[in-house]
């Protein structure tokens, strides 16, 4: 398979399974924060704030457990069957999404995104499939463009919810199945049939004994983890509380919130797709810089007016596009022995233990003051730069460097 068809296939069902899965992060906080009271965000008579914090929870509580061992099972089984059965399994979860949000049944929405979250933790096979094919600055360039890729979806999916609810709050998610399926065709149509592993171990023992999380037993994958936990709780508390910001501070409705996300998204895209190549610097000292700088644009949005905080929000793009290329990059090339697909399988699985830990605090904070949970996550995106740039004097000095 040519090069370039591998490259496309990758960046192209990364775009489409984004779209998909970041459709309600313009839809929800208008139901939770300015909505109407009803049976979906009033359930229980629980606090509509701690209701939204517990919806943003399950997707990436599913992610964490599809990311721990999709990776895994894709190094065992072959990259390809594992991508058409994600593909396909989420669309159906965005299906059974759609149709939670018509019967305004808040629990058949929680089971649909812990579902859908499952079987979308596929991003660290697409960034296996590129480890396994592509090497040195190619490679580097490839990671890249896949993450331009993946943060275009992310542009996309609340471009498209701003503008479709009009034809009803489950329209996004019907699109959303689509495209999915597409992304299916496309991997049947780009990615060639591998053969058959000779391992004779079951799908489940490969899940249970072979996670990501067990890459951990090694001291410098568990510094690794984090180190990267704490950037990603940073990135997190900014993703998920942002939109909640908008609709409190500035007013914003469903559309507002997809064009903030629009300026956000387009400048990772272009920063990845531009900004990605090969430096001089060290990886360490360049991803603890773009740490520092994402942590600068969160405690921004936190702290300034509603014009500093839009700027902010969008400015945050540059510097975490260019960490994530630069982290990326450099595991593949350190810690590729262990297996690629368990490598970025513990990468996206770490960012999965972000989300869920952040969503359960800021659903707490939030009853407070919403800006409280965004400044905890630039501290720990700060701390995170900090902690880098001590991993690589200490390997410095371990080499008897300078």
């Amino acid at each position: 398979m040519k090069t370039a068809l591998l490259i496309a296939a990758a960046c192209l069902l990364a775009l489409l399974s984004t779209t998909g899965a970041s459709l309600p992060f313009p839809i929800l906080p208008p139901l939770f924060a300015a909505g109407a009271s009803n049976a979906f965000n009033h359930f229980l008579g629980l606090p509509p704030k701690f209701l939204f914090g517990l919806a943003l929870t399950i997707n990436p509580l599913g992610l964490l457990i599809g990311s721990a061992v999709l990776g895994p099972l894709s190094d065992r089984y072959g990259r390809r069957p594992v991508l058409l059965l994600t593909a396909v399994g989420a669309a159906l979860g965005h299906a059974l999404t759609g149709v939670a949000l018509l019967m305004q049944s808040y629990p058949l929405f929680i089971v649909a995104r812990f579902f859908t979250g499952l079987l979308e933790g596929n991003g660290s096979v697409a960034r296996a499939l590129l480890a396994d094919r592509l090497e040195g600055p190619l490679r580097l360039r490839a990671m890249s463009w896949l993450n331009g890729a993946f943060y275009l979806g992310w542009l996309v999916g609340p471009l498209l919810a701003g503008f479709t609810l009009a034809w009803g709050v489950a329209t996004p998610f019907w699109v959303a199945v689509g495209a999915l399926l597409l992304a299916a065709a496309l991997v049947w149509l780009a990615l060639p049939r591998e053969a058959p592993s000779l391992a004779t171990t079951s799908w489940w023992q490969v899940a249970r004994d072979r996670h990501s999380l067990n890459l951990l037993r090694y001291p410098e994958l568990r510094k690794l983890f984090g180190v990267q936990l704490a950037y990603t709780c940073g990135v997190t508390a900014f993703y998920e509380f942002y939109p909640l910001w908008l609709v409190e501070v500035a007013r914003y409705d469903a559309r507002g919130i997809a064009w903030v996300n629009m300026a956000l998204c387009g400048l990772m895209t272009l920063t990845s797709l531009f900004g990605g190549g090969p430096s001089k610097t060290e990886p360490l000292r360049r991803a603890a810089r773009f740490a520092f700088g994402g942590a600068l644009a969160v405690a921004c949005v936190a702290l300034g007016n509603v014009w500093v905080g839009l700027a902010a929000i969008a400015l945050f793009g540059v510097p975490n596009a260019l960490y994530n290329t630069v982290v990326q990059g450099w595991c593949a090339e350190r810690f590729g022995a262990y297996g690629q697909g368990a490598v970025m399988g513990l990468l996206s699985t770490t960012f999965c233990v972000a989300n869920i830990v952040m969503a359960l605090i800021g659903a707490v904070l939030t009853l407070i003051d919403t800006r409280l949970i965004l400044l905890l996550g630039a501290a720990l995106s700060a701390w995170a730069g900090w902690r880098m740039l001590g991993w690589r004097l200490a390997a410095v000095h371990a080499q008897g460097g300078r």
